[in-house]
């Protein structure tokens, strides 16, 4: 904008010294009106670099006598043109107060003709610094939302850029609790029914064969799980209803020599498919926790269909803990999908007296 209103300058001053020197009249307005346009190109843009109120009066109080004085010796469409640059200007520095205070004094440039000819040239030099005013101040309102609109689509894409990095952390601890709750789970299953087919492989061939049969069924189902991982990350996987998947899983777990007890209590509905696998992940987490530390006789998972929540318990009666250790990745995971949905993890851990893992979510 500095530039077009330097423009128009020069060109007003072309306009007024070619017409001065054309009729050899008013010759005395071509040195102040050099003066102005070194003052309203220059000047200005010095003033408006500074931004500061005390600079932009000052500027407009020396620049505005300069133009009643370029105006008082030629009365011409170049000094005219003074007048509408300096409104322009005023509009980018002032406060509308004195912006409208300037306008309003403009047309009295024309004091000392006779009333008629002063009221007609008086009102349309203010008509047209008043349409500077009004065209400048639409375009400094359109440059201001041009840069506030760059802000915010800068912000937006900081935003955009904040979601994908979040997006992909939550990707990863997704795929980092489906690895440890499946590929995790079946590995630690394997390994018991191994240890247990070695056990009984001296004294009873047939029973380790079988277990070791188990055993790889149980890799076989690890490694399918582990390719449709791979080939769909971010698909859910498919799963029975949760009743009938938990009692799969008591029996799995009571193939690894201790004794699981399933109990469903209410009225079983469908849950949606986070949920449902959030509360088969507490309950696999919870048996692998007691093949591998309880030392147990014995297990129960009880499934509960609430009026409002779904919950679920897995129970030993192994040796306990203290409670003192830190909660490893499992455990982490769990908490992480029961927070996600809105629900509640709780470990509950007596020395001598067994666990209880619970999950309740919405449902």
């Amino acid at each position: 904008m500095n530039r077009a209103l330097a423009v128009l300058t020069c060109g007003a001053y072309f306009t007024l010294a070619i017409g001065a020197l054309a009729s050899g009249e008013a010759l005395e307005a071509v040195p102040l009106g050099a003066l102005f346009t070194v003052l309203a190109t220059f000047g200005f843009a010095w003033v408006r670099r500074k931004g500061q109120l005390a600079w932009s009066i000052a500027y407009v109080l020396v620049s505005l006598p300069l133009a009643f004085a370029v105006f008082s010796f030629d009365p011409s469409v170049g000094s005219t043109l003074f007048f509408v640059v300096l409104v322009s200007q005023s509009v980018l520095l002032l406060p509308v107060p004195g912006t409208a205070l300037l306008v309003a004094g403009i047309p009295f440039a024309h004091v000392g003709m006779p009333w008629a000819e002063a009221l007609r040239e008086g009102f349309g030099l203010l008509a047209s610094v008043l349409f500077a005013a009004v065209i400048t101040t639409l375009l400094l309102r359109e440059q201001r939302a041009r840069a506030e609109l760059a802000e915010a689509h800068k912000r937006l894409r900081d935003y955009a850029a904040q979601a994908e990095r979040l997006a992909t952390a939550q990707e990863r601890n997704r795929v980092a609790r489906d690895i440890h709750d499946g590929l995790g789970h079946s590995l630690t299953v394997i390994q018991m029914q191994v240890k247990a087919a070695r056990a009984v492989l001296p004294t009873d061939s047939d029973k380790a064969d079988d277990v070791l049969a188990k055993a790889q069924d149980q890799a076989e189902s690890a490694l399918g799980e582990v390719r449709r991982s791979v080939s769909t990350l971010r698909e859910p996987r498919s799963m029975p209803p949760l009743p009938e998947a938990l009692r799969a899983l008591a029996e799995e777990n009571a193939a690894t020599g201790v004794p699981t007890e399933l109990t469903v209590s209410g009225t079983a509905r469908e849950l949606g498919a986070e949920a449902r696998e959030a509360l088969f992940r507490a309950a696999q987490e919870g048996l692998t926790n007691i093949r591998k530390h309880a030392g147990a006789e014995s297990a129960d998972v009880v499934l509960e269909y609430a009026e409002a929540v779904v919950r679920l318990e897995v129970r030993d009666d192994g040796t306990g803990a203290s409670g003192d250790g830190s909660p490893g990745f499992g455990l982490l995971g769990l908490r992480e999908r029961a927070v996600h949905l809105g629900g509640r993890l709780d470990l509950r851990s007596e020395p001598g007296r067994g666990s209880t893992l619970s999950m309740e979510v919405p449902g």
